[in-house]
């Protein structure tokens, strides 16, 4: 998420700032607001991280809520969508291709450590180095000297990026390949954050609690499949100090559980309430409810690492099975206005949506559907499947969509659960999948190419379904190239347009953070990441 801003910013921060908003206070006095303990402790849903909690290898919710709020990088987001300094004291370009950052003094980490640009310089050459086969190793492809560090085959021929330069503790330079005009605004994802020495002594040890620079620090030991909590760091030198005492992440096998303990305050914040109580949960929770676009969306993906998925004629096939989903019936009946049927890749509040970029194929016509199936030779193996996780209130709409399928296109179609988003997740990124999978993405900065390239470039981190277009690829390049913001959404928007060629996806639902909290919080808002502001909620004494 993104810093100063000019012109060319407005309209980004526009987008963000209109899900920035308060869900309500629910105080028991007249005007919201009761007495505040400033230690106190609140919980939040979450889901059991998939892998070990390292900031590049991280690249899901589970672990990636508990991550930003343990580390905070050069730039971030306020509540207004404004792009902001945290440890970075500035961070210029003349061209976009090059650039310096000084950082600001006094920063530590948890241990003590001063954050130096070693800390930042290190950690990504960490990242990109294919040897330690990182999964958000791709956010520095754009740095001069990441093909040396992880070419396509073979060993790394050099250990660090060319790219990146320490001039001394408070300041380094980066120099791309290429112009990049949304880098800065990249540098928000956690992938850049900073490590400390600890963490190259012993990876492993520090993955299980690790040591950040931001305004909570690990509080005891992981609870697998139980809970992870967090303190406040009273050494914390950003400019959103916490309002609390710490959060306990709470880890939920069901939303319908986390929902139960939301209504009765056993849990405080939850972000995204099960379909099964979306017609009831703004009467159980009043003015403690919330409901507003985010920057999400839900796919299908496939495996296009699979021979028989990945052959030519099969686009056909996907652009078919896309036309027999009645998106309008599925978001009305099964999920119960909790989503907005999606026209393409890219969501409403992102900056760069273009209307109907999925065309067609997006548009509900059972007879073309069936047309194109026939014509690209059917379903690999004459039936499909649609993995998805059952702890994450998938069920409806996977069940929802299959039926579609199977009435309106004659293929026959399973929902296919895996009990839990840490499985689903491992198959998904191990390659194993043989058919279609869910996929929901939530972006990591407010902009088209952050939907498009992450998960469509060939060998971007987040692209598990294996899908490559060298001729997409050379698009989003010039994209990134362009010396404008408003140059490259261009640019991004004829690649998303593309991608219904081919469809390695199926565009679903555009989501909504249909969520809410305890009587035990209050000053709760919700942003465009579907996420709380975690330092401003404040516990009630």
């Amino acid at each position: 998420m993104r810093g100063a801003q000019s012109a060319k910013w407005v309209a980004m921060a526009a987008v963000v700032a209109m899900a920035a908003t308060a869900c309500g206070g629910g105080g028991d006095k007249g005007d919201g607001k009761s007495a505040v303990d400033p230690n106190g402790v609140y919980t939040y849903q979450d889901v059991e991280p998939q892998n070990p909690l390292v900031p590049t290898n991280t690249n899901e919710v589970g672990g990636g809520y508990i991550l930003k709020n343990l580390f905070r990088g050069l730039v971030d987001y306020d509540v207004k969508g404004k792009l902001r300094n945290q440890v970075a004291q500035s961070v210029d370009s003349p061209d976009n291709q090059h650039f310096t950052v000084k950082l600001k003094k006094g920063w530590k980490f948890h241990n003590g450590e001063p954050v130096t640009a070693g800390s930042f310089v290190d950690a990504w050459n960490y990242g990109a180095n294919a040897k330690n086969a990182q999964l958000n190793a791709s956010w520095f492809a754009d740095i001069k000297g990441f093909d040396e560090v992880h070419p396509e085959k073979g060993d790394p021929k050099a250990d660090k990026m060319s790219g990146l330069k320490v001039v001394n503790d408070n300041e380094f330079t980066i120099e791309l390949s290429h112009p990049v005009s949304t880098f800065k605004d990249r540098l928000f994802y956690d992938a850049f954050f900073p490590l400390p020495k600890a963490f190259y002594k012993d990876p492993k040890k520090f993955g299980e609690a690790p040591i950040g620079n931001g305004p909570y620090e690990v509080d005891g030991k992981w609870e697998h499949k139980v809970q992870f909590k967090v303190k406040k760091y009273a050494g914390y030198q950003g400019v959103d100090k916490p309002k609390n005492g710490g959060i306990i992440f709470k880890f939920y096998n069901k939303d319908e559980s986390a929902y139960n303990d939301l209504v009765s305050d056993k849990l405080d914040i939850m972000y995204q309430v099960p379909p099964s109580s979306i017609n009831v949960y703004k009467t159980d929770l009043g003015d403690r409810s919330a409901d507003q676009m985010f920057g999400g969306n839900t796919t299908i993906a496939f495996p296009m690492y699979d021979k028989a998925w990945s052959k030519p004629e099969k686009a056909k096939v996907r652009q078919g099975l896309s036309m027999a989903i009645d998106r309008e019936t599925i978001t009305k009946t099964a999920l119960k206005g909790s989503k907005d049927p999606a026209d393409g890749w890219t969501p409403k509040v992102v900056e760069g949506y273009q209307p109907n970029a999925c065309g067609e194929y997006c548009t509900f016509n059972p007879k073309k559907a069936k047309q194109l199936i026939k014509e690209g030779g059917g379903v690999p193996g004459g039936k499909m499947t649609i993995a998805y996780n059952a702890d994450g209130g998938n069920k409806e709409w996977a069940e929802a969509v299959c039926n579609d399928i199977k009435q309106n296109a004659g293929v026959p179609c399973e929902a296919d659960p895996r009990a839990t988003f840490q499985q689903l997740r491992t198959e998904i990124t191990d390659k194993k999948m043989t058919s279609a999978f869910r996929m929901a993405w939530v972006q990591d900065f407010p902009n088209i190419s952050n939907f498009i390239s992450e998960q469509y470039r060939t060998g971007a981190g987040a692209n598990d379904s294996g899908f490559s277009d060298k001729k997409l690829d050379k698009l989003m390049e010039q994209a990134d190239s362009a010396k404008t913001i408003e140059e490259s959404d261009k640019l991004y928007a004829q690649a998303e347009a593309k991608l219904k060629d081919t469809m390695p996806s199926i565009p679903l639902f555009f989501d909504h953070t249909n969520g809410g909290h305890s009587k035990n919080v209050q000053n709760v808002k919700f942003d465009t990441f579907r996420q709380a502001i975690w330092t401003d909620v404040e516990v009630k004494k």
